[in-house]
């Protein structure tokens, strides 16, 4: 039975949609493609706060970190490539911007979850969420002073883009669910949320 059950290293995460072993790769496709979508349907507001607490939630911090940032590549190609953002050195300012504040909302998300108990884990994910994207929104205010772009931290623009975030983090979630219920990979004993 020992051999069935996932590491007591991976008990520490709170989604396990695949096996350990696996869910850097499975981490990556999801959230790649996620980013592809939302950076179709929804440009500059892809909900990186959401990327960044599933990737915390299903992998160690380094990893999580490779993972938003090869999401964050694919929507600043998609941007750049597809979409025809002006190439000059405001819009990649922004672009760098964007990436580091996805990368801080990384880091934050798994600071918050190391520290919140193991159990209700659908309350714990909706309380690291809060804490990514309001380190999200910090870092793009930051750069506010000097890139502009005051105008959109309006409350009303501020709470559409993290009700849609809210939204995007329950889809992914419930795609982690359905992968394991699903099992793919034909494991045993994998345990999730």
């Amino acid at each position: 039975m020992a051999t069935d059950m996932l590491s007591p290293h991976a008990d520490r995460f709170r989604l396990h949609p695949v096996a350990p072993r696996l869910a850097p790769m499975f981490g990556f496709a999801l959230l790649t493609v996620s980013c592809a979508l939302a950076s179709f349907a929804l440009a500059c507001a892809t909900p990186f706060a959401a990327f960044s607490v599933v990737a915390a939630a299903m992998l160690p911090l380094r990893p999580a970190l490779l993972v938003v940032t090869g999401a964050w590549l694919v929507n600043q190609c998609i941007g750049f490539g597809a979409l025809h953002y002006p190439i000059d050195g405001s819009t990649i300012a922004w672009g760098s911007v964007i990436g580091a504040a996805a990368l801080v909302a990384t880091a934050a998300s798994s600071a918050v979850l190391r520290m919140l108990p193991q159990g209700r884990t659908p309350l714990m994910l909706a309380i690291t969420f809060v804490a990514a994207y309001a380190a999200y929104e910090l870092v793009l205010l930051a750069a506010t002073p000097i890139l502009g772009g005051e105008g959109a931290f309006t409350a009303a623009i501020v709470a559409r883009i993290g009700l849609t975030s809210a939204v995007w983090l329950a889809g992914l979630v419930a795609a982690c669910e359905i992968v394991r219920l699903v099992d793919p990979f034909r494991r045993k004993g994998a345990m999730s949320v």
